[in-house]
């Protein structure tokens, strides 16, 4: 993604909370061999880009004053209830320097997997991002998820996604944690194709009824003469 920011001269509480009121948003720009550069952003262009996910998980190419810079978001500042971003700060990537970044999960394919589609069961994410060691050349938008393998009673765990080339996976604390579980619905209905190869089944292991053995009839009575 692109974005364009401006030099800024003047620093300070007043001089930021005056740039605000011209629609700027204050912002810094660090890392590498470089001095760290004050800019300035245009607010609006920012509040929409924030809101795309690529603008937090992917290098962004910024030009400032026509030189052009390869960047990282680091950090936001948010206003506690409008939606005005007070500030913001980036670092510049260095090509050949392998940096840590925090990319989300895209998970596909659940609605064809046998838990789901046919064993009532439900997929639950328990992580939707994690986070990668590689070069800035190899850092992925977002990692693919394949779920249309998922059985009942099976979860799928770091270690069954492949990653892209180049990236490796950072775990903290776990070597291979879980991503998705499978979960039983209570009650869920059994699809009407189980239920009907079911049915010959159940007759088949059915015994019959026993029979009652028919009453006899009382023998007439002989009248008498």
């Amino acid at each position: 993604m692109k974005l364009v920011a401006f030099e800024r001269a003047k620093q300070g509480t007043g001089a930021s909370r005056r740039l605000r009121i011209t629609g700027r948003t204050p912002g810094i720009v660090y890392g590498g061999a470089a001095e760290p550069k004050m800019i300035e952003l245009d607010h609006n262009a920012l509040w929409h880009a924030l809101k795309k996910e690529a603008f937090h998980s992917s290098v962004l190419e910024m030009d400032i004053a026509g030189s052009h810079h390869q960047v990282l978001l680091r950090d936001v500042q948010m206003h506690p209830f409008k939606q005005l971003v007070l500030h913001i700060d980036f670092q510049r990537v260095d090509a050949n320097t392998k940096l840590h970044m925090k990319v989300p999960l895209h998970f596909s394919g659940d609605e064809n997997s046998p838990a789901v589609k046919t064993d009532g069961c439900i997929a639950n994410h328990v992580i939707t991002e994690i986070e990668v060691l590689c070069l800035p050349a190899d850092l992925p938008e977002f990692i693919a998820v394949d779920l249309s393998g998922l059985k009942k009673g099976a979860s799928l765990h770091l270690a069954d996604v492949t990653m892209p080339k180049g990236v490796t996976a950072v775990t903290r604390g776990k070597n291979n944690p879980v991503l998705v579980s499978v979960v039983a619905v209570a009650g869920a209905e059994v699809p009407a194709a189980d239920a009907a190869a079911a049915a010959p089944a159940a007759k088949a292991g059915a015994k019959p009824a026993a029979k009652t053995p028919a009453a006899k009839a009382p023998a007439a009575k002989t009248a008498k003469k």
